[in-house]
């Protein structure tokens, strides 16, 4: 998952990942690029040792998180805004004072790159700091970088002086296809923003956006906030189960793998219990994005932010999720019958199937019928073993080497955070990655890709190398053991590590579409690309060893697991789909013609066809309408992209060198700085000049082509 930015505009190309970050005078000494460093080391080994903690040093100076000076204590975030905002003032002067040309682009850019260092780094570190005070610090960074941002969308100076480059076609057509493409997004940034309203209504959009990004923060952070039952009112046999807290039961998640059905069954019911100011909050965010919408000229929020995506449009989204829901109906309900069979074989006094039942009972007819239990391959992927499978495939792929280096005293939020330096064979270092890997108290149960700076071209002719964050939940290492992952968690990891390469090798001239910076609905397609990856024999035997006796993992045992995962797809993709189109509803007409629950109600039913459950309202745990709002469906979409890429460049050979290169060359390299469409069509080129009716609309026959590819 794309940790999604919350900025528009100045803050930078946000379509599905995360932050950025900031900086002048000592900011910008935070991370530089080396060539040769004595310090790297093997990538395996250094995930199957436990880590060492800081290492001794007793003169050397605390360099603060990710290397920034200032940011060895939480203080040190108003010191970096306030020189963000200090350096904010200098380049709006002198863009707007600057004649119009290619400078003027150049001069936005670093007015993004500014703003985004500060933002994405403290995006990050709010949620992810272990120390209070940093992640309150943090918080209110974000806030105030936020703000400015909405008021620089609204500046009118600021876009005249774009303006003038844009409507002098001479300028225009001299213009690199890069350079174009980046000033028409920050004029799109300000027409979305509402550039062309009076004063007034300027003004009101910009509260409007900053009144978004207080309700996405607190919605957010609902979306996890755990339940509580008094004791007494859980049957007693199951209360173990769950986490006591005096006389109440605390629930924290769906439980949605426990083999008892009633525990399935009460996690479901108390987790999505309806909390009164979490509803409120869900329906202030929906309607102040309704408003914000038609403030600056779209009919819904989902016309407004599927502006420049591959889709286009709701309508079209719309459309490819009734196509794809009819194509799946058949198949789904085949699911649901043999779902409802083993409930009667193991449960006979209750076999209606319930929300809560598949993805138990799909685990067990997957067991049965391939005779394998995802756990015994967990021996065979230890935590080092999947990193230097990563290291194996990147390597011969794309000449790509990932070595650990160890981080300077401070640079680092937990002992346990690894640092890799991702060098290239002919290019050199491309950038860093911090993987923060294990659980902990009070850090969230997801696992996602975070981009803390983007990479550009300074005006020197260095490169601002990027630095990403990879954050997953993994278990942590025992004395008899390292870290072993189940398939589903090393399929995670690929997947995370799919955004990474993105990062680093959309070696774009401009920070505001470097790597994940690009529309949603693409920004996937890396990542889900890497899982096809994950699950080929062909590449999981270069690495998947046990970790005591070194044996590979039997071929036999990886088939039967890749086929398990058939089991139930359908079912498993129809709910995606209810989703992404509930996500749809949500973000269409205002006002919405029933309550949140009400609609989610009808929607369940009507796409997913399981029953609705009284009393519960699942769209208040539903993150992904923060950060992916009206974009939900890109999930599906990306997937689609991404078994096209995968069948035409990678499944006769996995390890392709020159397919390797065509992929970086054509969709990597250009992060958002290209039409997603363009890069879509340049995979699909094949299938698109084999249709028959070729003069048909190409983007409509795309569309099809995906939906009809993914099942």
């Amino acid at each position: 998952m794309l940790c999604v930015g919350r900025l528009g505009g100045f803050g930078a190309r946000a379509a599905a990942l995360p932050p950025r970050w900031a900086g002048q005078g000592s900011l910008q000494a935070g991370i530089r690029a080396r060539r040769v460093s004595t310090s790297w080391s093997p990538v395996g080994a250094a995930f199957n040792v436990k880590p060492q903690g800081s290492r001794l040093d007793l003169f050397g100076e605390r360099r603060g998180l990710f290397g920034v000076p200032e940011l060895s204590a939480p203080e040190g975030f108003r010191i970096a805004q306030e020189e963000a905002l200090r350096k904010t003032e200098l380049l709006v002067d002198r863009a707007c004072s600057t004649p119009p040309g290619p400078q003027t682009v150049l001069i936005f850019d670093e007015l993004s790159d500014s703003l985004c260092r500060v933002a994405d780094l403290a995006d990050f570190v709010k949620i992810a700091h272990p120390e209070p005070a940093f992640r309150e610090a943090a918080e209110e960074a974000c806030r105030s970088i936020g703000t400015m941002v909405e008021k620089l969308n609204t500046n009118v100076d600021l876009y005249q002086s774009l303006q003038k480059l844009l409507a002098d076609k001479k300028l225009v057509d001299s213009l690199d296809p890069e350079t174009r493409r980046v000033a028409e997004l920050f004029m799109f940034d300000f027409e979305i923003s509402g550039i062309h309203l009076d004063k007034e209504k300027r003004k009101r959009a910009v509260d409007l956006n900053v009144k978004i990004l207080d309700l996405s923060s607190t919605f957010l952070m609902g979306t996890n906030f755990p339940n509580k039952i008094e004791k007494h009112l859980l049957p007693e046999h199951i209360r173990h189960n769950f986490t006591s807290a005096g006389d109440h039961i605390i629930i924290d998640g769906l439980h949605a793998e426990a083999p008892d059905d009633l525990v399935r069954e009460a996690a479901y019911k108390i987790f999505l219990y309806p909390n009164a100011g979490q509803l409120k909050c869900l329906e202030e965010l929906l309607s102040s994005r309704d408003l914000l919408a038609k403030l600056v000229g779209y009919s819904t929020f989902s016309h407004r932010a599927l502006q420049g995506t591959i889709a286009k449009n709701p309508e079209t989204v719309m459309q490819f999720l009734e196509k794809l829901s009819d194509k799946l109906s058949e198949r789904t309900l085949k699911d649901f019958a043999m779902i409802r069979e083993m409930k009667m074989k193991l449960n006979p006094q209750n076999s209606e199937v319930m929300p809560w039942d598949p993805p138990y009972y799909s685990g067990v007819i997957r067991a049965e019928r391939y005779n394998i239990e995802p756990s015994l391959c967990c021996p065979f992927f230890s935590l080092g073993a999947c990193m230097e499978g990563l290291n194996i495939l990147l390597n011969r792929l794309l000449g790509i080497s990932l070595y650990a280096e160890q981080p300077a005293k401070g640079e680092v939020w937990s002992e346990d955070v690894r640092k890799l330096a991702v060098v290239h064979e002919a290019e050199g270092l491309l950038g860093y990655i911090y993987c923060d890997f294990f659980q902990r108290a009070d850090k969230p149960h997801q696992d996602c890709h975070f981009t803390i700076r983007g990479g550009r071209l300074k005006e020197d002719g260095d490169y601002q190398l990027p630095v990403v964050v990879l954050m997953l939940n993994l278990p942590r290492s025992s004395r008899s053991s390292p870290t072993l992952l189940t398939p589903g968690m090393m399929e995670n990891l690929f997947h995370e590590m799919g955004h990474a390469m993105h990062s680093m090798l959309g070696r774009t001239r401009y920070q505001h579409v470097t790597g994940t910076r690009c529309p949603t609905d693409f920004a996937e397609v890396p990542s889900i690309l890497m899982e096809y990856f994950a699950n080929d024999y062909r590449v999981v035997n270069q690495f998947a060893r046990h970790y005591q006796t070194g044996q590979p993992l039997p071929k036999t045992m990886m088939s039967r697991l890749c086929e398990s995962k058939k089991v139930c797809a359908a079912a498993d993709m129809q709910l995606q789909v209810f989703y992404a189109t509930l996500d749809q509803i949500y973000h269409g007409k205002h006002p919405l013609r029933n309550s949140t629950t009400d609609i989610l109600k009808e929607t369940q039913e009507k796409f997913y066809g399981l029953p609705y459950v009284p009393n519960t309202a699942w769209q208040l745990r539903f993150s992904h309408l923060v950060g992916y709002g009206a974009k939900y469906y890109s999930y599906l979409m990306s997937r689609a992209v991404a078994s096209m890429v995968w069948k035409e460049c990678f499944l006769q050979d996995p390890f392709n060198r020159a397919a390797g290169e065509r992929y970086r060359r054509e969709m990597l390299a250009h992060g958002g700085g290209r039409e997603p469409m363009l890069m879509v069509e340049a995979v699909m080129t094949v299938l698109i000049q084999s249709c028959p009716h070729r003069t048909t609309n190409r983007h409509k026959q795309a569309m099809r082509w995906l939906r009809d590819d993914l099942v």
